[in-house]
């Protein structure tokens, strides 16, 4: 029979599962100095002795959940490759005497002490077994929370970090705007023909010392007006006029363009999108404004 060293070896071989304390038909078999398969088929002889509270076999989420434990902690654990049959207190009982031998007795009383023995701790440190399950069941409840967040994430791409909105979306869009006018150091250039007081009011969230310039070919008196009366309140807003461009563009610090789909009052009211564009776009379309624009001139 294989030595024990201590009573130490056994505890290490009890889990908790399904509400009780078990040990595994792969662990008793080393301890009864057995093939497990030959213990197994004893009990299948026997099957009538070994009722469920007696002896079950783990099923396939536990078996998983198991192995899990013992990744890191133990590797030697992960040997077992078929789910094993567990069996209780008084299925070690049982055991005992279904294999029939001296060694079967003996180590079978080492194991009902370590069983005993384990309940006495256990009763005597109710408490803190209870807080720590706590915990344990906390730890656990978050870690599925964000398994499922990230399993969303992976299944389902969120279309607004390509740019993408559709129909609705006003809040999302002016949100993604908002995030690139703030993310501006030194300057934020909108080209676009039909600005209102909704883009001037997205502007009042860059942050100060950020010059802000409008290109629009739509200049009426009242985009006149606004601009004056916004420019009394928050940081100037400068004005230019052209009429080379039919797509809408917002430049920041002269170093990343963005193409937008839609005229930026308009945000969220059909399917649009924002396209960031390379270096030579910019420089061409820097090149075209500098051609062709000129600053309207503001009370």
């Amino acid at each position: 029979m294989n030595e024990i060293s201590g009573q130490n070896d056994i505890y290490q071989m009890i889990y908790f599962l399904k509400g009780r304390y078990v040990m595994l038909d792969r662990d008793l078999a080393t301890l009864y100095d057995v093939e497990t398969r030959v213990l197994n088929q004893a009990v299948k002889r026997n099957i009538n002795r070994f009722p469920l509270n007696y002896c079950f076999q783990m099923s396939e989420p536990e078996f998983l959940d198991w192995k899990s434990q013992f990744v890191i902690s133990n590797s030697s654990k992960m040997g077992l490759r078929k789910r094993p049959f567990a069996f209780t207190e008084q299925g070690v009982a049982m055991l005992s005497t279904v294999l029939r031998s001296e060694p079967a007795v003996k180590i079978s009383i080492q194991i009902m002490d370590s069983f005993v023995k384990m309940r006495h701790i256990l009763n005597n440190n109710s408490n803190l077994i209870s807080k720590i399950d706590q915990l344990e069941l906390r730890q656990t409840s978050s870690e599925k929370k964000i398994e499922r967040i990230l399993d969303k994430l992976q299944k389902e791409p969120d279309t607004n970090a390509y740019g993408v909105f559709s129909k609705g979306q006003i809040f999302d869009a002016l949100h993604f705007i908002s995030d690139l006018v703030r993310s501006a150091d030194k300057s934020i250039k909108i080209i676009d023909n039909y600005i209102d007081d909704r883009v001037l009011k997205i502007l009042t969230k860059r942050k100060q010392k950020v010059k802000a310039d409008i290109y629009s070919k739509g200049i009426d008196q009242k985009l006149k007006n606004d601009i004056v009366k916004h420019n009394q309140q928050y940081p100037v807003i400068y004005l230019h006029s052209t009429s080379s461009f039919h797509d809408r563009f917002l430049i920041l610090d002269d170093k990343f363009i963005y193409h937008i789909g839609a005229s930026i009052k308009d945000l969220g009211t059909k399917c649009f999108a924002f396209s960031k564009m390379d270096d030579t776009s910019l420089k061409l379309v820097l090149k075209e404004l500098k051609k062709t624009s000129n600053q309207y001139p503001l009370p």
